[in-house]
């Protein structure tokens, strides 16, 4: 039987309908509303950049526009609607996850304690049972508080002194969590005070954590290949991977499909069987500002395939071998990428230094004024008076 070709406009549809890219920004961004965003994601990313406005808060505002970052602190240390931990990297996650963490709790635990021992200053291990007992007895606390009377390093994430380690150790492992942020400075607890009793009581045997994160991880790429569902939570091994594909496609619960990049190439991949059968009406062709730890543009090989957008963060590279900036936006427009633009809050301002279109990208007014228009909006957004431009800011045609 032939396999389906799923061509690149229909891919790049459907992917953008699944990471929420299809339609207006439109809804309340908080509470319920809020939720539903992050549980269509699976996760959001946190980090801690804030040239203009954190990876977290971006992505949440390029769903829902009326989003405010106050929203977010709500649904986690006053609903406990989401918990944070680590998928790929720290993350906002929603709580009905929590019990198939428990997983990456056990092998997140076993990998640091052969592994961190080797390379982490001090006997953290050794630290584990005070941390706790500080937490247990008198209440909640950040990593400055454990720990007073060892050495300081330099602060970089190698150099922890052993209780910040054990700290970051118990946090991993599941066993204290994260009760809220001051600042970004994260603020821990016994998980036992934090995590809601009926999601921390829950429990599921490994096998059906492994189908909910390959069935959850497909539903959100809408096709994948073995790899890539193993890399969406960052729980699984490859092996897990490829059984549960290899076993879904010969119960006939997935299919396989070719997907087109957009040089024309098609890669093999995995889908629901109803995929050839859905009607993806196209994204509503407005601009959107998107982090650079945007979920769509989070694997940058499939960005690249599907959109032919080639993007890396240029944070750790020498100013001088920069090629764009340290922190540039990726721009789209409906189904394509458009381009990217340096920016920053600056002097109570949303300050543009430079747009780069994208090969081909012609800037003509009505995109021109698109553009200026979600800058407006940004600015909002970011709490800035207006927005200011540098001369020669617009490049010319990609």
């Amino acid at each position: 039987m032939s396999v389906p070709v799923l061509r690149n406009r229909q891919a790049r549809h459907l992917f953008l309908a699944q990471h929420l890219l299809a339609s207006r920004p439109s809804g309340t961004g908080k509470g319920a509303d809020l939720k539903s965003v992050i549980n269509d994601l699976g996760f959001v990313q946190v980090d801690s950049v804030n040239t203009f406005a954190r990876a977290h808060d971006l992505i949440l505002w390029s769903r829902r526009q009326q989003y405010r970052p106050k929203a977010l602190r709500h649904l986690l240390a006053r609903d406990r609607q989401v918990f944070e931990h680590w998928t790929h990297d720290a993350s906002v996650i929603p709580i009905e996850s929590f019990a198939h963490w428990r997983l990456r709790f056990q092998r997140d635990a076993v990998r640091m304690e052969e592994r961190w021992s080797e390379w982490r200053r001090g006997d953290f291990m050794g630290k584990i049972d005070a941390v706790l007992r500080r937490i247990a007895d008198h209440g909640q606390c950040t990593s400055g508080q454990v720990g007073e009377d060892e050495a300081r390093g330099s602060g970089g994430w190698w150099d922890w002194h052993p209780s910040k380690t054990a700290l970051e150790y118990l946090w991993r492992s599941g066993q204290v969590s994260v009760v809220r942020r001051d600042g970004f400075k994260k603020v821990y607890d016994l998980t036992e005070r934090v995590i809601p009793a009926g999601h921390l009581n829950r429990r599921h045997y490994p096998d059906e954590t492994i189908e909910w994160c390959c069935a959850g991880a497909l539903d959100r790429l809408g096709f994948a290949t073995s790899g890539e569902l193993t890399a969406f939570w960052d729980h699984l091994t490859p092996a897990e991977a490829k059984a549960w594909c290899a076993a879904a496609l010969a119960e006939g619960r997935i299919i396989e499909v070719d997907v087109e990049g957009v040089d024309g190439k098609l890669r093999r991949s995995f889908a629901w069987p109803d995929i050839m059968d859905r009607e993806i009406p196209a994204p509503v062709p407005r601009a959107r500002i998107l982090s650079p730890f945007d979920p769509a543009l989070r694997d940058r090989k499939r960005a690249e395939r599907l959109f032919g957008f080639h993007y890396r963060i240029e944070i750790f590279v020498p100013e001088a071998k920069r090629k764009y900036g340290y922190y540039v936006f990726p721009v789209i427009e409906g189904d394509r990428m458009i381009g990217r633009i340096d920016m920053k809050r600056e002097e109570g301002v949303l300050a543009i230094r430079t747009f780069w279109p994208e090969k081909g990208v012609r800037m003509g007014s009505g995109r021109l004024q698109a553009l200026e228009k979600e800058l407006e909006r940004a600015a909002v957004f970011g709490s800035c008076e207006g927005v200011r431009y540098a001369d020669g800011w617009l490049r010319g045609a990609g």
